[in-house]
């Protein structure tokens, strides 16, 4: 059998008692995971609306004020572009995940574009020619 004599041991290593390693990867969440977990924030914030749409009809009922049920019900209106962006969003980017270089795939058009030559050039006149007016046969 192999023998790890020389090998470090220690916290900072991730080796339990025994020797054995505990982690042997900082592999981010699996994508089932992720999603899994983006769902779960989804529904939580999309079922906030119904409680929301009822509680805009007991205000009403017990203080017959159309406003206050317009407030909730405003309230609510938001609520399924804040649970779609917060359902999207990536889990955050560790300080140790490496940074992608995008500088050899397709060449960007910059948003303003810088012309490669002179703004104002040389006026270009015209040569007069040797039989009159320019442009009419002689």
């Amino acid at each position: 059998m192999w023998n790890s004599g020389g090998m470090k041991h220690g916290p900072e290593l991730s080796f339990d008692d025994e020797g054995r390693p505990v982690l042997i990867t900082r592999a981010a969440l699996p994508q089932d995971e992720q999603h899994r977990e983006r769902v779960r924030k989804y529904l939580t914030l999309m079922a906030l609306r119904i409680p929301a749409l009822v509680l805009a009809a007991v205000a009403y009922g017990i203080w017959h004020n159309g406003l206050v049920s317009l407030g909730i019900i405003v309230l609510s209106i938001p609520l399924p572009w804040i649970a779609v962006l917060i359902a999207n969003d990536r889990p955050p980017r560790s300080a140790t995940e490496p940074r992608r270089y995008r500088g050899a795939g397709p060449k960007r058009t910059p948003l303003f574009p810088t012309a490669e030559r002179p703004a104002l050039l040389p006026p270009v006149r015209p040569t007069p020619s040797a039989g009159g007016e320019p442009g009419v046969p002689g």
